[in-house]
């Protein structure tokens, strides 16, 4: 696994991206970050970025392990998460296994452990976005609010298609839709943040308080006004300053 580091301080913090993502997508982020407190280790799953051409099942265990092989790599014992949409499902699902080894959680509009419910048309849409640049952009525009301008959203679909593989991004998509594991993390005690644009009709802070709100104690919550499902493109310099308040406390 190639390994992207941002920073040399003493807290860890590996960083793991969407659906439509790749280690690349957290490019508008890097010029906020304190890179004398916090190690940002940026990874791709399989069949990502430079990942792209590497097989496997494409579950969310699958890509939990290879995180945990990455750290291990990196010679980091405890680190932090920070996992976007379908990389906060990976997130959780790394803690599930490892809960010693995890400082911290810090989900960007991160998928609930037990999985998105579709109903049949929304299911097509995202199920035809493998063959569809079409299909992508229109999931891209509605999970902002459809309020963002084309050129960000044609970029983001071009960013899609050069950083993953067709059959692993069509894979992943049951993945992060319906694995559920929930019942593995309810009640725990690690701390954790999540954070959601007020812009995202799915994953937005009332799913977040039924979901995450349920099953972790700790779980700090904060909406971010002028972001939809992608705060990292959105409101780099606020995301950038609230995930590293959080974590410095951790």
């Amino acid at each position: 696994m190639s390994i992207k580091r941002v920073g040399t301080g003493g807290h860890t913090v590996l960083v793991l991206h969407g659906w439509f993502g790749s280690s690349r997508s957290w490019q508008a982020l890097l010029p906020h970050l304190d890179r004398d407190a916090f190690s940002y280790v940026f990874l791709d799953c399989r069949g990502y970025g430079d990942r792209r051409g590497e097989t496997g099942r494409y579950s969310i265990a699958e890509a939990a392990g290879d995180v945990l092989a990455a750290a291990d790599d990196l010679g980091a014992d405890r680190f932090s998460l920070l996992g976007h949409s379908m990389g906060g499902s990976v997130m959780q699902r790394v803690y599930a296994d490892a809960p010693d080894r995890v400082r911290a959680l810090v989900g960007v509009s991160p998928v609930p452990a037990s999985g998105v419910p579709f109903d049949e048309q929304g299911w097509q849409l995202f199920d035809g976005a493998a063959d569809s640049p079409g299909n992508r952009r229109a999931i891209i525009d509605f999970t902002t609010g459809n309020r963002l301008t084309g050129t960000w959203l044609n970029a983001v679909v071009r960013r899609s298609l050069e950083n993953s593989d067709r059959d692993a991004f069509a894979a992943y998509l049951a993945a992060w839709a319906r694995t559920d594991f929930h019942t593995e993390v309810e009640g725990s005690d690690v701390p954790i943040k999540v954070i959601v644009g007020r812009h995202d009709p799915a994953l937005g802070a009332e799913t977040v308080q039924a979901t995450f709100g349920a099953w972790y104690p700790n779980l700090e919550l904060e909406v971010f006004p002028d972001a939809g499902h992608y705060a990292m493109d959105e409101s780099p310099v606020a995301l950038a300053t609230c995930v590293e308040r959080f974590l410095a406390r951790h």
